[in-house]
């Protein structure tokens, strides 16, 4: 009975039953041949070409999967395979969405990344391009280590772009995008929460004693600079400023209550979480982020509370000792100590790379690190002192042309999508939007400034693609604000429904 089923299924599915069979052959050819882990990658070949295939038809699924996975991809308790760079998770994902936007032209929208954020980020792709020939150290050109620091400081930049302004084409897309985005930082808020006062998961606490022991536990060991899902404190302390920064101004320009209940208290929550982190340049960060929308808000009613707000707090952090019970008020309130120890070796330091690169315009070359410069080569010690901050980092790999190259497109990234705030939106909290993920931008730089944190996970999807998101909603902006009345209206008939509930009994 049975073999009778099968010949009647090969007969209808020849090319499939064919198919299976050479494959269940290669298999176990790899098996004998090659071992176990070729005999699962043949394996794996109809699950892959599933995948593939399903990613046609729901895309916006791996959209969404790109938007988990950057977010969880260095959590620490996040059980991934051993031996793939976590960056690969991200470019792969994004590289899949890039080109089925690619075979799909008709569909996708390509007229919209002509803007002067591909121009810029194009310049400084370029430049990294050209850096494979930079063999400062005399150590010979390296492409595949060349490859692997240009797509982490570049390549991975123009990704962020393109998927994003391919992606988050209308007004229900941009809403859901907050949401995920929202709830993903409130998950990361969580975590903190979790490991300040319930522990640390084993995973954690063995990075903590180990690789992060010199950086997050201070004060004799009293004080635990706590990361939750990011790489590090520094990481999670800016990357949560900066994403308050963004849901505060959603929340206090949206029209819509529960879009305004939801920013809000994930504005705040993220506020919150960045005292735990210990990180000190989040202050800056915060702060920044919303002076910069005084000036982008237009609006003296906004300009003068926010200004007399950031000055009092600025104010108590800096000339008070209110707050001073608390540890991790007490490490923010360092920051503005002009005496503290770490400032001043990072001082010291960049005094000493600069005699350095004054010979290296150019910098030692992207593909240069501690491990493979000769202790005998004369920028030895470029290659093997802390850079501390992603600015650094740049300057010390690309020289004083990199980075002067890497400061001009930022800010002229930047410029463009305030320019489109101040000038091109006229719906308010459509600019609203596109102001918080403007000031956005502006904290997680000063982050960089401060810390390695600009092209860590998740920062550099997150703030990148949301300055490409400015660029894109003057496209859907007429949607928008049809979007915007239909739930204005089914606000305003919830609230005539609950009004009449109340009087009901009273009649």
């Amino acid at each position: 009975m049975a073999s009778t089923a099968f010949k009647t299924y090969a007969s209808e599915h020849r090319g499939r039953v064919s198919l299976l069979f050479l494959l269940f052959l290669l298999a176990i050819y790899e098996f004998i041949s090659a071992g176990f882990n070729a005999f699962a990658i043949v394996c794996a070949l109809p699950l892959i070409a599933l995948v593939v295939l399903g990613a046609f038809h729901f895309r916006m699924f791996v959209f969404w999967a790109l938007m988990f996975i950057n977010y969880v991809v260095q959590w620490k308790s996040m059980p991934l395979p051993q031996g793939i760079p976590v960056s690969m998770y991200n470019e792969m994902l994004e590289i899949i969405l890039i080109a089925l936007a690619i075979i799909d032209v008709k569909e996708a929208k390509f007229e919209r990344t002509a803007n002067i954020m591909l121009y810029a980020l194009m310049i400084w792709c370029g430049f990294c391009t050209l850096e494979v020939l930079n063999d400062t150290c005399g150590i010979g050109i390296n492409v595949g280590g060349w490859y692997t620091a240009a797509r982490m400081m570049g390549f991975q930049l123009l990704y962020a772009f393109l998927v994003y302004i391919l992606y988050i084409t209308k007004p229900k897309i941009l809403i859901n995008y907050l949401y995920v985005w929202g709830l993903l930082a409130l998950f990361a808020v969580f975590w903190v929460w979790k490991q300040k006062n319930i522990g640390l998961t084993p995973s954690e606490n063995a990075w903590l004693q180990t690789r992060g022991r010199s950086t997050h536990i201070l004060a004799g060991g009293t004080l635990i600079r706590y990361f939750s899902v990011y790489s590090d404190a520094a990481n999670f302390g800016i990357g949560i400023a900066s994403t308050a920064v963004a849901f505060i101004i959603f929340g206090i320009t949206t029209k819509i209550k529960k879009h305004r209940i939801f920013f809000l208290l994930i504005g705040i929550a993220c506020v919150w979480g960045m005292f735990p982190s210990g990180t000190r340049t989040a202050t800056f960060c915060l702060i920044a982020g919303f002076m910069v929308y005084i000036f982008l808000s237009k609006s003296i009613k906004i300009a003068i509370p926010f200004t007399l707000f950031f000055a009092f707090a600025i104010f108590i952090l800096a000339f008070t000792d209110i707050g001073n019970g608390n540890q991790q008020i007490r490490r923010m309130r360092s920051a503005f100590d002009k005496n503290d120890a770490s400032a001043n070796q990072r001082s010291i330091n960049q005094e000493a790379m600069k005699k350095y690169l004054a010979e290296a315009p150019w910098g030692i070359g992207m593909a240069v690190g501690y491990q493979n410069v000769p202790a005998n080569n004369k920028y030895t010690f470029m290659a093997k002192v802390p850079p501390d901050s992603e600015y650094v980092f740049i300057w010390i790999h690309t020289g004083i042309i990199g980075i002067t190259t890497f400061l001009i497109t930022m800010l002229i990234m930047l410029t463009g999508a305030c320019w489109i705030v101040l000038f091109t939106l006229k719906s308010p909290s459509l600019r609203g939007i596109g102001a918080g993920l403007c000031c956005a931008f502006v904290s997680i730089q000063l982050g960089g400034y401060g810390n390695q944190v600009l092209m860590q996970f998740p920062n550099c999807l997150i703030f990148y693609g949301g300055l490409s998101i400015v660029y894109t909603l003057p496209y859907f902006e007429k949607e928008w604000i049809v979007y915007e009345k239909e739930q204005l209206a089914i606000q305003e008939e919830k609230k005539r429904l609950k009004l009449e509930k109340k009087r009901a009994p009273r009649v």
